[in-house]
């Protein structure tokens, strides 16, 4: 798949969509940054749509590389975080994860349900993150783990990976604690405001050693 083929599809679903959808945090991520990351620091968020995650972090202190192949969805990000009175903590950047990746390091990078029905390699992309977190730092991905009757996945049959063996996939080695590797239940709201119990796989990994990069 081409870069454009990813931006035209992005580009496409979010012209679609409520600008109010997908404007306030992931409860899941924001308990574990919470609870993992208390003190803000530079973060990276990956895929960030609207910037529900991206201004809640600059709104805890941190400052937010928000990553999104959408043009549309980075302009909403920066009209959200100026009316938060965020916007000097938000740097959007446009990439097709595919091809390019942001440069630095981060205290916290955050991949929160990066799917996408476009072929991209993701297991490579996420294993750039990882090569993105600073010693002392934070990687969390947060991923389905069951298909919500809402997602352009239903009635598909699909097999999704435990959160171990997603974890697997990162080939990590040494230098890394496993702060969360669970699938836990919950209760989703999908676009229309139906519900549905879904399963998440929650992986949130801490570096403890300095390293080289990919």
């Amino acid at each position: 798949m081409t870069e454009t083929t990813s931006a035209a599809f992005w580009e496409k679903h979010y012209a679609g969509l409520d600008t109010g959808w997908g404007t306030k945090p992931n409860v899941i991520m924001s308990g574990l940054v919470t609870a993992l990351a208390p003190h803000p620091g530079t973060a990276l968020d990956l895929g960030c749509g609207h910037g529900g995650d991206a201004i809640w972090l600059a709104a805890q202190g941190w400052h937010v590389t928000a990553v999104d192949v959408s043009a549309t969805a980075l302009d909403r990000v920066a009209a959200g975080a100026a009316a938060a009175g965020v916007a000097e903590r938000i740097h959007p950047a446009c990439h097709d994860l595919a091809h390019s990746f942001p440069e630095g390091e981060f205290d916290l990078v955050s991949a929160t349900y990066f799917h996408t029905p476009i072929e991209i390699p993701r297991d490579e992309v996420l294993r750039r993150a990882a090569a993105a977190v600073t010693p002392g730092g934070l990687l969390l991905i947060i991923e389905h783990a069951s298909t919500a009757p809402w997602s352009w996945q239903a009635g598909q049959d699909i097999r999704f990976p435990t959160p171990e063996a997603s974890l697997a996939t990162l080939h990590l080695g040494d230098g890394w604690h496993t702060e969360r590797c669970e699938a836990p239940a919950r209760t989703a709201i999908g676009p229309a405001g139906q519900t549905a119990t879904v399963l998440d796989n929650i992986i949130a990994i801490r570096r403890t050693a300095a390293h080289s990069k990919l």
